[in-house]
């Protein structure tokens, strides 16, 4: 279950560095930003791996031989993929208005990289709803508080919390092929 809750940290972190940029635009009301947040970038960092995991117990019969390397490859490269990302500027700078559109296709976008992580649940002995559970809380946390703090400090944490999650990752992708 600890490499559930180091997943759920992980993927969080894209969902985190946004959350941190959206606080730091102006809005009528930050508590009702960082509810919406939590819920729809929750909700869509739970299912993402869900899909991830099903399409992946569809495919482990034939790919059974290789698979600690197959989930190997994608976190890693998700991993690779956020550490860059995390030296880029961030979409949130183009935003003018956070509208529900927005979020959607904000929630959307943090969450691809979750389902190509979920792959990896198909080689956890975990079970898989309550793995995406925890993750969908842990982002849900995550975005909340990153609403906040990027409403006290800025966007200076935005990049270094990309930065974490992909190390992270690249960490659990490591742990799959050596053991």
């Amino acid at each position: 279950m600890i490499e559930v809750i180091f997943l759920a940290i992980a993927l969080s972190m894209d969902a985190f560095a946004v959350s941190i940029g959206l606080g730091s635009k102006p809005v009528s009301s930050k508590f009702r930003l960082a509810m919406i947040a939590a819920i729809m970038f929750g909700l869509f960092q739970g299912l993402m791996p869900l899909l991830g995991y099903l399409g992946g117990k569809g495919m482990l019969g034939w790919i059974d031989g290789f698979a600690p390397w197959l989930a190997f490859a994608l976190l890693a490269l998700v991993g690779a993929k956020m550490i860059y990302e995390g030296f880029a500027e961030g979409i949130e700078e183009d935003i003018a208005q956070i509208t529900f559109k927005v979020m959607l296709i904000l929630s959307l976008a943090t969450s691809i990289d979750a389902m190509a992580a979920g792959f990896s649940l198909t080689l956890l002995a975990v079970q898989p709803l309550l793995a995406c559970l925890v993750i969908a809380a842990v982002t849900a946390v995550f975005s909340a508080l990153g609403v906040y703090i990027g409403h006290r400090s800025g966007t200076w944490l935005e990049g270094k919390a990309e930065v974490f999650g992909g190390l992270i990752l690249i960490a659990i992708a490591l742990k799959m092929v050596v053991g």
